[in-house]
């Protein structure tokens, strides 16, 4: 571990190491386009293409973002992984609930539970902070 982290909320610059950009859209209009379902349903998540159209400076209007949901095949995972960490993965359900699954753990030369505990806490909070809105 190179970096430790004491707060509960992960900095930025540790974020876009792990390939997150947390950003709130404001004012938008969602056109979606869905395999299966008429509307979309409330707690349930879609895999697909999310597209900003261009934006319009000049007519100052209400931004749009188109949803394409792609087909689901037969042969795809059934729960995957959303965070992937040295310590802990977290995978996603289709209901949307989120799983903690702790990788082995190897217990060899220089191995100290404090520095595991804190190593597994600092990937949590990580993990959450980038996948749950508070």
């Amino acid at each position: 571990m190179d970096k430790k982290i004491t707060t509960t909320t992960p900095p930025t610059e540790y974020n876009k190491e792990q390939g997150w950009n947390c950003n709130t859209e404001v004012c938008i209009d969602l056109k979606t386009l869905l395999c299966n379902d008429r509307r979309l349903k409330a707690g349930k998540c879609y895999q697909g293409v999310l597209r900003r159209d261009e934006v319009i400076e000049e007519f100052r209007c209400e931004e749009r973002f188109v949803f394409t949901e792609t087909a689901t095949t037969a042969g795809e995972k059934r729960n995957p992984r959303v965070f992937d960490g040295q310590f802990v993965t977290v995978t996603r359900s289709e209901d949307g609930c989120l799983r903690l699954n702790f990788k082995r753990l190897a217990t060899g030369d220089g191995f100290k539970i404090e520095r595991y505990a804190l190593g597994v806490y600092n990937e949590i909070c990580i993990a959450l902070g980038g996948l749950i809105e508070e």
